[in-house]
């Protein structure tokens, strides 16, 4: 069997085809070629057009056919991960309502701090395992005052993966992993959270249906099968956030492993047995794609917003003829420590481990006398490299002791600095893997329609790239505490 992944990113969407049976990808496409837009009508606001994901969509996976190599009537199931926390609002006929509010807008903190001082700090950690911050549920309460005509005619809330769904099925289904996500999960009761629906005065219809990760959300149309050349009536059978997803990817579901992904966001992702939660919020706890109520794997988030996004907006302020390559060894002229530069890579949006705080993107250390290209990019990189670090130490104050991280060979991990960076900054070995989200989708796909008999046999035949241990670096040490005196300063 084919299975076919759909990652519905900020940047772009990337699909994939993979045989179920080798486990390898046997086409992927990716579009737009360049960073996709994102709408900023007003400071802190960030948006993006649901239609927009499903055009990328077509047009990545009309890439992938012009491959020919493989045959799209033997795709037998369709997996879909997708950018967490925005809000999509569709009326009764299925037509959007209004640009969705995507994760990085920051717009509904105060909607979300005010729910949290009305129920109770303890209260929210303990049903929700977060306070409703910026998330989903929060961005809907914002919707609802600011936008009542627009509240008043919709008839589903969804999340970016619900919504492609839907247009490749017209069916809408939701899980306890998504609405966990949006804050909508309350973990006590293992059902919607009937606490904050009531609170912001939302009617519960407006959630789609609850079922697993792993299921049928919906057969694909003949219309769109036509489309995509492919069988009427195949299920898509797995649907997640891609934060859970990449996870998923790299095979991580068993308590105590740990992902790791440096994308348009940086993002550590660990697997606990255990209802726990930050008592400030600083780093998020979700259901796992392999969440049950009587057997919890709660996935602890730490995200950063200002990892690949920044590097790119560097690149195209100060180098845009290079490559991310060129740019790479450009860095790795500039020792350890940047010859005493330091930056603060909080410039999209509010940070939740900084306490919903927007610190802003910060330089220091820059003599113009001595500093160069090289020192900037590479100070860039430590200084995302030391956000890692910096959260993953909250994470520790939690409890989580990782021994291992894996992530995929992607984006800033295919940086010899940046892996050098965050292994000698965190201390944490790093495995590299070759995967990536949309073939994550695509596997988990197979899971939900029962291709594999159990999850773990989705990655029996996943290999290893390398390994990279941390040595010690006095000189990287000395730089990390430098940047936490100018982020103490500015924060």
């Amino acid at each position: 069997m084919l299975l076919l992944g759909i990652d519905v990113g900020t940047s772009s969407v990337k699909v994939s085809v993979v045989d179920g049976q080798t486990q390898r990808a046997l086409a992927s496409s990716t579009y737009p070629a360049t960073e996709a837009p994102i709408a900023r009508p007003q400071a802190g606001w960030a948006e993006q057009e649901p239609d927009d994901w499903w055009d990328r969509f077509l047009q990545a996976y009309r890439q992938l056919l012009q491959t020919n190599r493989f045959d799209p009537s033997a795709i037998g199931a369709i997996g879909i991960a997708y950018q967490m926390h925005g809000l999509v609002l569709i009326d009764k006929n299925g037509a959007v309502l209004r640009p969705s509010i995507i994760w990085c807008d920051s717009r509904a903190v105060p909607y979300g701090d005010k729910a949290t001082q009305a129920l109770g700090v303890e209260y929210c950690l303990s049903h929700y395992l977060n306070t409703p911050g910026n998330f989903t549920a929060a961005k809907l309460a914002w919707v609802k005052e600011n936008e009542p005509a627009v509240y008043r005619q919709t008839a589903r809330m969804l999340l970016p993966g619900d919504y492609i769904a839907f247009r490749l099925t017209g069916a809408v289904t939701s899980s306890p992993s998504s609405l966990s996500e949006a804050v909508l999960w309350d973990f006590t009761r293992s059902s919607p959270a009937a606490g904050l629906l009531q609170y912001f005065g939302f009617d519960p219809a407006l959630l789609p249906p609850v079922q697993p990760v792993f299921s049928r959300h919906g057969e694909l149309t003949a219309a769109v099968a036509g489309l995509l050349k492919c069988k009427a009536g195949i299920p898509v059978s797995y649907k997640a956030g891609d934060q859970p997803n990449n996870a998923l990817s790299l095979g991580v579901m068993a308590p105590g492993e740990v992902a790791a992904t440096a994308g348009t966001s940086g993002v550590i992702y660990a697997v606990s047995d255990r209802l726990g939660s930050d008592p400030l919020s600083r780093v998020n706890s979700f259901a796992h794609v392999n969440h049950r109520a009587e057997d919890p794997r709660i996935g602890t988030l730490l995200c950063i917003n200002g990892t690949g996004i920044l590097y790119g907006w560097a690149r195209r302020q100060w180098a845009p003829g290079l490559s991310y390559a060129e740019l790479n060894a450009l860095a790795a002229r500039s020792p350890a420590g940047s010859n005493g530069v330091s930056v603060l890579p909080f410039g999209n949006g509010v940070e939740r481990m900084l306490g919903n705080k927007q610190t802003g993107v910060v330089f220091g250390g820059i003599d113009l006398n001595q500093h160069n290209q090289a020192d900037l990019f590479r100070a860039l990189q430590e200084g995302i490299a030391f956000s890692f670090r910096y959260g993953l130490d909250i994470m520790r104050s939690n409890g989580l002791q990782p021994t291992q991280i894996k992530a995929a060979s992607a984006n800033l991990f295919q940086s010899e600095v940046f892996l050098q960076s965050f292994v000698g900054a965190t201390g944490v070995p790093v495995s590299l893997y070759q995967t990536d989200g949309s073939v994550g989708a695509a596997l988990g796909a197979g899971i939900g329609c029962g291709f594999y008999d159990r999850p773990e046999q989705a990655f029996a035949l996943q290999e290893e790239i390398r390994t990279c241990v941390p040595t010690k670096a006095p000189q990287l040490e000395e730089a990390y505490q430098r940047w936490l005196r100018l982020l103490q300063a500015n924060n």
